[in-house]
């Protein structure tokens, strides 16, 4: 085969009229070599120098390469890691900014320095392909009636019913009408895939005989993962179609912090062997050393143009060719940091800020990581949602029966105004109780330790802080009481939840008592552990929460998007009341540590009032009245299905959440 010149644009391999361009950026290296396998994927059929260069992107044109053709890099310099270089044209790279690979990619032991062999036969192989633009679809849910369901693809749809057994843990499962028909009977708007671009197991787990299961360890952004999308570009654009047909956002998990490559042991599979110094953070006193404020062996150098190209290349292929609503970015806060530290207006928030394909989307930071500085909440752009963690802290704390805590709960219902007051709406505060990352919501009433021993690391892995309790007994019970007690609670965080000012998060399963067993980092259980069980789904619990949800979007009380004054405007009430065990308006000197808050929410023509009672015992609390309207009861967890119960006119039982909306019916007693 011959090679041409051809162009420093665009980076990657990329089909074009006649054959296929490939460019490859490099900084160090003294050359790059196109290899080309056969459809095996395990023997070289050709090795062509790059002979164009232009500044630091290594260029040619292949004539007649077609689509479905396997190629990967191969990089020559010095192999020196005291200068951070570790070229070694025995490791085939992956191109990074490949669109598709040929398998999911599996570790191998010749992916590592140590290793003398050539990796060729066994490192994945990207796949030359032209994926199509997906159609513009996409619902725009404003902000105030967003509501978020985060799920894995292939945890929520490998035991799901009624799907084929090919589509099981996939694309395609997900766009099963089974799917989407539970996302809609639920009443949630926007579902948050985690990451589902190419990731890589690491080496530790390949040694317990487990594989990564979130896929929080990437290799390739810009292709999906072969194992949740078999079917390519293609299946992806599909299930979002379908998704978003329905009226359901589609949010992508993304992963630009890291790489799978981790620090100077891990295995070298593309971005080190092509220019470790521009694509990583390296120690400044050791080269050979990786900053690791991600906790996951290195970090991106995220405000080096290399790596803002990379990044923005990304999430265009996700935006373009999927056709996605919006990203949350994992530890957000890595992707804003400079040598000195965070930088809220760092090269790649800006290009994501002014970038046309990606500006009006919904994005969601996690906003913060473990390294120096690293909590950065409410410091991201206007436009951007964050993760709001001690929401969740504060909702938690207060059901567990902790001292001292109506204070903080309250600023969380109302919106964390001192976290987002002056720099965005409270629909911008992602309120979560739980996610991916930790307990789910039956093990948080369940288990009042983590139990994480299926992941081999002898329980030393996950959080320690949970702020969870076990209702008496820790783990699976038979007890028919403490089951109840559990169910209670699940639906007093729920409603907690739900009914707070802010954009809610519930997690996959929360809405029907899904268990992990009490695994709070079950990152490494492909397995039944994190698969949905939908045969043991509580049919309650979920008619709960669809009530919950419903009972949300029909008042505005609970979305507003100003922050609370406690004033009134003209005639109307106060937009909000604090409201004592009995009814009086709290005082500054009157929050204490009592187990109880109400507040009474009013917007326009909307009014509303939550009671959430820890205790254990019920609070009467009367409600402020108002001349030709009445309160109805309209949902208490006291009950199964959240249904208020029709003898009860005022107040809230013990270790429940009762909602009252004003309106000009009569009483229903």
């Amino acid at each position: 085969m011959k090679i041409l010149a051809g162009a420093p644009e665009p980076l990657g391999l990329r089909l074009v009229a006649g054959g296929a361009n490939v460019a490859v950026f490099s900084q160090t290296a003294e050359s790059i070599d196109l290899c080309l396998f056969d459809a095996t994927g395990k023997h070289e059929t050709a090795r062509l120098r790059l002979p164009g260069r232009t500044g630091p992107v290594f260029h040619g044109f292949v004539p007649g390469l077609q689509a479905g053709a396997l190629y990967g890099f191969r990089a020559h310099g010095p192999f020196a890691p005291e200068r951070g270089l570790y070229f070694d044209p025995r490791k085939l790279l992956l191109d990074p900014f490949a669109l598709e690979l040929r398998d999911a990619p599996r570790l191998h032991e010749s992916y590592f320095l140590a290793s003398g062999d050539d990796s060729g036969p066994h490192a994945p192989k990207a796949r030359a392909c032209a994926p199509e633009p997906a159609p513009a679809r996409r619902p725009k849910i404003p902000w105030r009636d967003t509501i978020i369901y985060e799920l894995h693809v292939r945890g929520f749809t490998r035991r799901l019913k009624n799907l084929p057994e090919a589509a099981r843990g996939t694309f395609a499962g997900l766009a099963h009408p089974a799917a989407i028909a539970h996302l809609k009977g639920l009443g949630v708007t926007t579902v948050e895939l985690l990451p589902c671009a190419a990731w890589l197991d690491e080496r530790h787990l390949q040694e317990l005989g487990l594989t990564n299961y979130w896929g929080y360890n990437p290799i390739a952004p810009l292709a999906p993962d072969p194992r949740l999308a078999p079917g390519g570009w293609a299946e992806v654009r599909a299930a979002v179609a379908a998704l978003q047909a329905e009226g359901l956002e589609v949010l992508i998990d993304v992963v630009l912090n890291h790489s799978c490559e981790g620090d100077g042991d891990g295995p070298t599979v593309s971005l080190r062997g092509l220019d470790n110094p521009a694509y990583y953070r390296l120690s400044p006193e050791n080269p050979a050393a990786y900053i690791n404020d991600a906790g996951c062996g290195n970090i991106l150098r995220a405000d080096h143009p290399a790596v803002v190209r990379l990044a923005m290349d990304a999430l265009r292929a996700w935006a373009i060719f999927g056709g996605v609503d919006g990203f949350r970015f994992d530890l957000m806060t890595t992707l804003g940091r400079r040598a000195s530290g965070f930088d809220p207006h760092a090269p790649l928030l800006t290009a994501i800020a002014q970038d046309p394909a990606l500006r009006e989307l919904k994005l969601i930071a996690e906003p913060w990581d473990i390294g120096p500085g690293g909590y950065q909440i409410g410091q991201f752009a206007a436009n951007w949602g964050e993760w709001n963690d001690r929401f969740r802290d504060a909702v938690r704390k207060f059901w567990r029966g902790d001292a001292g805590m109506r204070g903080e709960l309250a600023t969380r219902v109302a919106g964390s105004a001192d976290l987002f007051a002056g720099k965005k709406p409270p629909s911008r505060s992602i309120n979560f109780i739980t996610a991916h990352d930790g307990f789910s919501l039956a093990d948080l009433v369940s288990y009042a330790r983590k139990h994480n021993e299926a992941n081999g690391e002898n329980n030393r892995d996950g959080t320690d802080c949970n702020h969870s309790w076990n209702n008496g007994v820790e783990g699976p019970t038979r007890d028919e009481s403490i089951k109840a007690a559990r169910r209670r609670d699940q639906r007093a965080l729920l409603a907690t939840l739900i009914f707070s000012r802010g954009a809610p998060m519930l997690s996959m399963g929360a809405e029907f008592g899904h268990s992990q067993n009490g695994n709070n980092n079950a990152y490494a259980q492909d397995n039944e552990v994190s698969w949905i069980d939908w045969e043991r789904a509580d049919p309650r619990l979920l008619a709960f929460a669809a009530r919950a949800l419903a009972l949300r979007r029909a008042t505005p009380a609970f979305t507003d998007e100003n922050f609370l004054t406690g004033e009134a405007r003209g005639d109307a009430p106060p937009d909000v009341q604090w409201l004592g065990e009995d009814g009086a308006p709290l005082t500054p000197d009157a929050w204490d540590d009592r187990h109880f808050l109400a507040a009474v929410f009013s917007v326009g023509a909307s009014r509303a009032a939550l009671l959430l009672n820890a205790g254990t015992t019920f609070v009467a609390c009367p409600l402020p009245p108002r001349a030709g309207k009445n309160w109805r009861r309209a949902l208490d967890t006291a009950t199964e299905d959240g249904a208020p119960d029709p003898t009860v006119d005022a107040g809230v039982a013990g270790r429940a959440v009762a909602v009252f909306v004003e309106d000009d019916k009569k009483p229903r007693i």
